[in-house]
């Protein structure tokens, strides 16, 4: 029997631009899936771990702006979300969540795939409804599709970020043969619409503004985390180059260029009292340099985060203003009325950064073969327009210290919760979405944790994964408390005797293997070259050679 609640969810959904929707086998679900399956406007893929396929449709949506569909049996499989919901929450990506479930009546009495899914997200979703679990009467069917629009509506307010749907279900799950969905429904309206406020000053905010900026001749600017924008990315330059401001940029802000700070991560080895600050301002997500975080931390210094609506976290410390405009407001704003930055502290920033740039190219090419050497080189090798996605840990770490970014190339790593899990998965929806290249930083704890992404029937040839291998968490030996204890080998680091060679073979990549510079130089020339298949490359190297490395690279940049 065809649910009429369960076709306006996907007819509603069509109407309001959702595209694309991740499902995963199972029975209980059958209804919601064949809803959104039989849609002629919903193009639906089914992938088998519900970890995984959380992932991918966080990727996608990431790319798309626009909330992806998640659909999922009833019970465990609901739980299995919750790692990429919480990713998505806090990265601010829309995702519609619907989840089947037993009827009211049937939980807790020991019937199959039954657990408590109501508020199953906790404090890691922007609003959880229970759907009618029938729609006899037309007030049931009103607050169906009141719900729907609603769920929808909070997705996409900013911040945006994932919202869920819980649907009990009866038996039958299963249309008859000859039944047809009526998604040619003519009483979608009345529409619920989503009025964003205008992004303007009031005169009284004006005059403030005016006088407090002129207080300020030390001022940094910290992007965090988000998409590119040509248009912010030119104001920064501007704002840098007239000498108003200090611009600060992680890789995974998609901010850096020339006239921006890249090696601050290297260059606080060095630090000093004219570096410090007067006023901070940020604005975007979060930012991967604990050493930044921690150097700013210490001083107290005035910070402004610029967020149109939303919750603001106090990152440095010293919160003292939430200025409710958006970035390119304020920002137009901030170079027409600033000051001149004073000259001892520009200087010093830039010619730390300098120094940095100066020197870091030739401690690479004389280190041993390792991680970051063979990065610098896999990073110049990039193709433009890719969509760099970086794994957690290390990969994202040697990325910063070498301070990447500039061009058309868009860098994404999960910097929500930061953790390794899913980082394939994110990758693998971000090809659903593009033609262009899809490259995949990471290290073998994160990538063989979520081999699971490729786990489904779909190709993808735009898909390029490059493999450091060190056999186990290098990153353990550079922290200071799990590097000297006993325990080191066994507990911390998780040794692991994989390779990607077997992956690449159950899963039809195209791969290869190498050991040194030459060997990977070679590889790197055809590497990004179109192709049928994904390709991989692993590199193999010493958790105790990038230790040292790295270690080496700080002591003799240190003055």
């Amino acid at each position: 029997m065809i649910l009429p609640h369960l076709t306006y969810l996907a007819s509603i959904c069509a109407n309001k631009g959702v595209t694309e929707a991740i499902l995963s086998p199972g029975s209980r679900c059958a209804p919601v899936s064949l809803a959104f399956i039989r849609h002629p406007d919903i193009h639906c893929r089914i992938i088998p771990d519900e970890r995984s396929a959380a992932f991918i449709a966080m990727g996608m949506a990431q790319q798309k702006n626009k909330p992806v569909v998640l659909i999922c049996t009833s019970g465990s499989a609901a739980l299995n979300y919750g790692p990429a919901i919480a990713e998505a929450y806090y990265q601010q990506i829309p995702l519609l969540v619907l989840t089947a479930d037993r009827p009211a009546e049937w939980i807790e009495q020991w019937d199959g795939q039954t657990i408590r899914q109501e508020n199953i997200y906790g404090h890691h979703i922007k609003n959880s409804y229970i759907f009618p679990d029938e729609v006899s009467h037309p007030d049931k069917l009103w607050h169906a599709k009141r719900i729907i629009k609603e769920a929808l509506i909070q997705s996409e307010d900013f911040p945006m970020g994932p919202v869920h749907i819980n649907i009990p279900l009866r038996e039958p799950f299963y249309p008859q043969a000859n039944e047809q969905y009526p998604f040619d429904l003519t009483d979608l309206e009345p529409d619920l619409d989503l009025h964003l406020p205008t992004s303007t000053f009031r005169e009284e905010s004006v005059v403030q503004l005016k006088t407090e900026i002129k207080k300020y001749q030390k001022v940094l600017i910290i992007p965090g985390q988000q998409r590119p924008d040509s248009n912010i990315k030119h104001m920064l330059k501007s704002i840098a180059e007239n000498h108003q401001a200090v611009v600060i940029t992680d890789a995974i802000s998609n901010m850096s260029q020339e006239a921006t700070i890249k090696h601050h991560d290297l260059l606080l080895i060095n630090q000093t009292e004219k570096m410090v600050p007067e006023l901070i301002i940020s604005f975007g997500k979060s930012i991967v340099s604990k050493a930044l975080k921690l150097f700013l931390r210490q001083q107290k210094i005035a910070h402004w985060h610029i967020q149109q609506n939303g919750q603001v976290p106090d990152t440095y410390q010293n919160l003292n203003q939430i200025i409710r405009l958006k970035p390119k407001t304020f920002l137009d704003f901030f170079r027409k009325e600033a000051n001149k930055l004073e000259t001892n502290f520009e200087n010093e920033w830039l010619k730390k950064n300098a120094t940095v740039k100066t020197k870091l190219p030739s401690l690479l090419e004389h280190a041993p073969f390792g991680e970051l050497n063979a990065l610098e080189k896999i990073l110049k090798a990039l193709p433009a327009y890719a969509k760099l996605h970086i794994a957690n840990s290390m990969a994202v770490r040697n990325v910063n210290f070498l301070g990447l970014g500039g061009d058309d190339l868009e860098i994404i790593c999960n910097r929500g919760t930061s953790g390794i899990d899913g980082s394939n998965s994110t990758a693998v929806g971000c090809t659903f979405t593009t033609k262009e290249p899809v490259v995949l930083v990471t290290g073998d704890m994160a990538f063989f944790y979520d081999r699971n992404a490729f786990w489904h029937q779909y190709n993808l040839p735009n898909l390029r994964i490059i493999l450091f291998n060190n056999q186990g968490g290098g990153i353990f030996r550079m922290i200071d408390g799990p590097s000297k204890l006993p325990e080191l080998d066994e507990y911390f680091e998780t040794k692991q005797k994989l390779n990607g060679k077997f992956l690449a073979e159950e899963f039809n990549f195209h791969y290869r293997g190498v050991t040194g510079m030459g060997d990977l130089l070679s590889e790197l020339q055809t590497f990004f070259d179109k192709s049928l298949n994904p390709k991989l490359l692993e590199i193999k190297c010493d958790s105790e050679t990038n230790t040292n490395t790295l270690k080496m690279i700080k002591e003799t940049l240190k003055v």
